[in-house]
């Protein structure tokens, strides 16, 4: 795996709350307007499998936007994600506040950002990772950097990560193999 710190695993492990951003994580980051103006997002299969898998490992997930968007409302809905937090102008402030009402540490808290605004809670959080799009300035401050692309794969790529450092990787593919 490139670009992972010596420790990534381990804060993997910990993590019981994986958070994600949405624009540059869950979809390539380009922005698609329909004829009345609405914001149109591509969201990709293999990635909402992922986030079931994880869920069904005890992990939970979480949306952290700083746009609004239906889209991101029903792809959550589909996907069973409970806390879906969009229009944040700081990010900071809401990831505390989401992590205090859970009860949660920052160390049992993951993140996947991929740009500046990210920062604040990359820098805070147990496990950061950012996507390979991601400016040089975030890269260099996360615990890991996805090699598959956004908004293709790299949500997919996490979640699979943070399987095989619980060790129930191989229990979620069981299932299929069986």
């Amino acid at each position: 795996m490139a670009a992972i710190s010596g420790d990534a695993l381990e804060r993997a492990r910990r993590v019981r709350l994986m958070v994600f951003d949405v624009d540059g994580v869950m979809t390539d980051g380009r922005l698609w307007y329909g004829p009345e103006g609405e914001t149109l997002k591509q969201f990709y299969s293999h990635d909402g499998h992922g986030l079931k898998l994880l869920a069904a490992s005890g992990v939970a997930s979480a949306i952290l936007s700083g746009r609004r968007s239906s889209a991101v409302e029903q792809r959550a809905a589909e996907l069973g994600i409970a806390h879906v937090l969009q229009g944040i102008e700081d990010k900071r402030a809401a990831w505390e506040a989401l992590i205090a009402r859970l009860g949660l540490p920052a160390e049992a808290t993951g993140y996947a950002g991929d740009d500046l605004v990210d920062l604040p809670v990359l820098s805070r959080c147990g496990f950061a990772c950012a996507t390979r799009e991601a400016p040089r300035a975030v890269r260099e401050r996360v615990h890991y950097v996805c090699e598959a692309p956004a908004g293709s794969g790299a949500v997919r790529e996490l979640c699979e990560l943070l399987l095989l450092a619980r060790g129930t990787l191989d229990a979620a593919l069981a299932r299929y193999l069986a």
